[in-house]
């Protein structure tokens, strides 16, 4: 009987790959790993101390550090609610309405609609910021010419209307990321099955609703879990229009420029690398937690639903 050879190693595959692992792994994992093990430590009499779980029990705990820490993650709940509320449906019904073989001069309005989304963040900053000034902003004009001057307020400069004012300028910038998406869910759903609805009278938004819409729910899915990570990441659009102090009175402070802070220290705050670290692990945990949420969980009912 012929023995059987055991399976060549592929070198070339380690090749190619071993690149893209080494960056990786010096620009992501190594400091991943870093900013873990940081933040078990202290420094005490300029040396740095082992103290396990102590700057997390801080975190949670102490009064100082647990009135920031949870307002900012409360801040970063409702910065990523009303993307999930606001950008991802608009961000449907634009490729719904640019999908259509009706609509003209539809590679034209995908294109505007995508642009801010290659902005900086600094130039959408600071350009927000001087369009929504009470002094030299071009939105109470605006609004005086048509009529609604009375409706202007100074949105980033009180407390309550802050936070959700910089939320809604992140979804214009953004928006064109689940429309692109969506669209590209669109367009790969099978002629053969729309046919067929159109046999059975199903036309229109009720084809939308009873055929392409359940067909596109893996990418909707994509898509929330996308906007879950980059709004617990979200920093630099907090930074440039409002600074790292998150004004008014931290009422824009989200994890990112909290930890941002406590980590290279801003004004009289003085930087403290461990406890920076112990709110980025924080983040990370957080970022993982909803990770796996939906790839065990939602993920597997989408699957479910689809079949």
């Amino acid at each position: 009987m012929a023995t059987l050879s055991k399976p060549k190693f592929r070198w070339h595959i380690a090749v190619f790959l071993a690149p893209a692992v080494l960056v990786y792994t010096a620009v992501m994992i190594y400091p991943l790993f870093n900013t873990l093990r940081l933040s078990f430590f202290a420094e005490i009499d300029h040396e740095r101390v082992w103290v396990g779980l102590r700057n997390f029990r801080t975190l949670f705990l102490d009064p100082v550090w647990s009135k920031q820490f949870w307002n900012a993650l409360a801040n970063n709940f409702w910065f990523f609610l009303i993307h999930m509320a606001v950008q991802n449906p608009i961000g449907i019904a634009l490729a719904a309405i640019l999908s259509s073989p009706r609509l003209r001069f539809a590679a034209l309005y995908r294109s505007a609609i995508f642009v801010p989304t290659i902005l900086s963040f600094v130039i959408v900053g600071f350009a927000w910021k001087l369009i929504l000034s009470p002094i030299w902003g071009i939105a109470p004009g605006m609004l005086d010419a048509v009529g609604l001057k009375f409706l202007y307020q100074p949105w980033l400069g009180k407390q309550e209307y802050a936070l959700t004012t910089l939320a809604l300028v992140s979804v214009w910038q953004f928006v064109g990321i689940p429309m692109m998406l969506i669209y590209a869910a669109l367009l790969s759903i099978p002629e053969e099955i729309l046919e067929a609805g159109e046999c059975d009278g199903i036309t229109g938004l009720s084809a939308f609703w009873k055929i392409k819409l359940p067909l596109i729910l893996p990418s909707i899915g994509i898509i929330s879990i996308l906007t879950f990570v980059g709004n617990f990441n979200a920093f630099d659009l907090i930074y440039a229009a409002q600074g790292a102090l998150a004004g008014p009175d931290f009422s824009t402070d989200i994890l990112g420029t909290f930890m941002y802070r406590t980590f290279f220290g801003f004004q009289l705050q003085l930087g403290d690398p461990h406890m920076g670290s112990a709110i980025a692990s924080a983040m990370f945990a957080i970022i993982l937690a909803g990770v796996c949420i939906y790839l065990f969980g939602i993920q597997r009912r989408l699957r479910h639903y689809q079949f």
